[in-house]
């Protein structure tokens, strides 16, 4: 009766032992995933941390890391490449990645995958009060900060300001957004362009140590046919109030900013990310995290994209009773 026990204990330690060693057992390690956000003080960082973070505590055996970034472009690139496996890029960039259409880039970047519509991110063009700036083409000669290297700020304000044949008479500074605004207070530059969505906490940092005015974009970059020739912009409003001493409705375009997905980037890790933000209990925590995220819902997801969608994620979107177009099929 020993030996019996004995060799039963035996060969339990074996079985053990062998679950250990073989892969796809409940004792496998975690999945790591990459989600790349943007420069400090932009929206793209709190919400690609916020769901990160959400993410790595709700999912089983998944951890996802935020990772740093100059924003839309970049992240673009290093999801096609597989360097990481979320991302957040605007639409437009998005669009023409895939066309090969950046900005001083014909390069196809064909493995970038929409998810979800996160928000719409308008541009703000921000000046001191009393500059002498009131609007656009004021902007000559004047030292303008666009953004990181890189960003989707960036890649926008050369977009918009080369169509209104301004980019090469303004003195271009490649700077994120908190360091423009303290450079604008210092009077280290002229002009700020930040495209994120609204209230923007650079913005609000700015107008807390300076009196500020946001230029309207929209008649301009009109009147320019900027958005003839991309035709993703489309017209925003940020509402009087919304930052310190700027009291007047300021007319504006925005671009909208998607959570994307690699196309190695496993179904069930897409549609489980899903299902887990896009709940009461999800959404909810993603306001807490950032105001902006008021416009996530199920019904909004597909707004802006004009991209193929993840095949996780059209099953998800198909499951809430969301049609696809032909372009969100990759048809």
């Amino acid at each position: 009766m020993k030996k019996t026990t004995r060799f039963l204990s035996l060969l339990s330690a074996f079985a053990l032992v062998a679950a250990f060693a073989m892969p796809g057992t409940v004792l496998a390690e975690k999945t790591r995933l990459g989600f790349g956000g943007g420069p400090e003080g932009g929206t793209f960082q709190y919400f690609s941390n916020g769901i990160a973070s959400r993410l790595s505590k709700m999912l089983k055996n998944v951890e996802v890391s935020n990772m740093a970034s100059a924003g839309s472009v970049e992240n673009l690139r290093r999801v096609n490449s597989g360097e990481i496996d979320f991302g957040i890029s605007y639409s437009g960039d998005t669009y023409l990645a895939r066309n090969g259409r950046l900005t001083n880039d014909t390069n196809k970047y064909p493995n970038v995958y929409a998810m979800a519509f996160l928000y719409g991110a308008p541009a703000h063009l921000v000046v001191l009060e009393g500059s002498g700036i009131n609007q656009v083409a004021d902007l000559v000669g004047k030292r303008v900060a666009v953004g990181g290297a890189g960003s989707g700020a960036a890649a926008s304000a050369q977009r918009y300001f080369t169509a209104l044949g301004l980019w090469d008479k303004m003195n271009i500074e490649f700077i994120g957004y908190s360091k423009a605004a303290a450079a604008i207070g210092d009077k280290l530059i002229d002009a700020m362009w930040v495209f994120a969505g609204y209230p923007n906490s650079s913005v609000i940092q700015a107008a807390a140590s300076n009196k500020i005015k946001i230029l309207s974009t929209w008649d301009a970059g009109d009147k320019g046919g900027a958005f003839k020739q991309y035709p993703f912009y489309a017209p925003l409003t940020i509402p009087a109030g919304t930052y310190s001493g700027v009291n007047y409705d300021v007319q504006s375009f925005q671009d909208s900013a998607l959570w994307v997905a690699g196309k190695d980037v496993a179904p069930e890790h897409v549609y489980n990310a899903l299902a887990n933000i896009y709940t009461k209990q999800g959404l909810s925590y993603m306001v807490k995290v950032k105001s902006t995220a008021k416009s996530m819902s199920v019904k909004s997801a597909l707004t802006g994209i004009v991209t193929p969608v993840h095949p996780g994620a059209q099953k998800f979107w198909k499951e809430q009773g969301l049609s696809l177009t032909p372009a969100q099929m990759g048809e």
